[in-house]
């Protein structure tokens, strides 16, 4: 009965990988996705949800704290009779994607200043709210004039 613990061990690594690809490709979306027009990167909920994600990285370095997802890596390890850091072929490799030696405040350091650039574009490339457009050019959800007819 320990494999599923093992196989969830895994799927929760995997899990941490996609939240550091969002994090780390998300910055390069939004850079190249202004320098390319792509409205969505600027989406309000997308930029909103990708700040808080990188704020909490670095408040979790700099308070000393564990990421949530590691710790539930390492529980369910131990639930499935495996040690902590024993991993499965696709264990072993995310976490050498993921995982370095360190000191703390090097980790510290390097997550400020990646929030630091996230900040940066935040503030060069603001997000927008309702910046959805419908056929005619004009913001999704107003409600149409009779202006709106008379123009192609």
């Amino acid at each position: 009965m320990t494999q599923p613990y093992l196989l969830l061990a895994d799927a929760v690594l995997v899990i941490h990988l996609g939240v550091v690809a969002f994090v780390v490709g998300g910055l390069a979306a939004i850079l190249i996705g202004n320098l390319r027009d792509w409205g969505w990167v600027n989406g309000w909920w997308f930029r909103a949800a990708h700040l808080a994600a990188i704020a909490v990285v670095a408040a979790e370095a700099w308070l000393g704290l564990a990421c949530p997802l590691t710790i539930l890596e390492a529980w369910l390890r131990d639930q499935g009779g495996a040690p902590i850091h024993a991993e499965s072929f696709v264990g072993y490799w995310v976490q050498r994607l993921l995982f370095y030696r360190a000191p703390w405040w090097v980790f510290a350091l390097a997550y400020s200043a990646f929030a630091g650039l996230v900040i940066l574009a935040w503030w060069r490339f603001p997000p927008r709210r309702n910046d959805v457009r419908t056929d005619m050019g004009r913001p999704a959800g107003r409600l149409r004039t009779p202006d709106d007819e008379r123009t192609p």
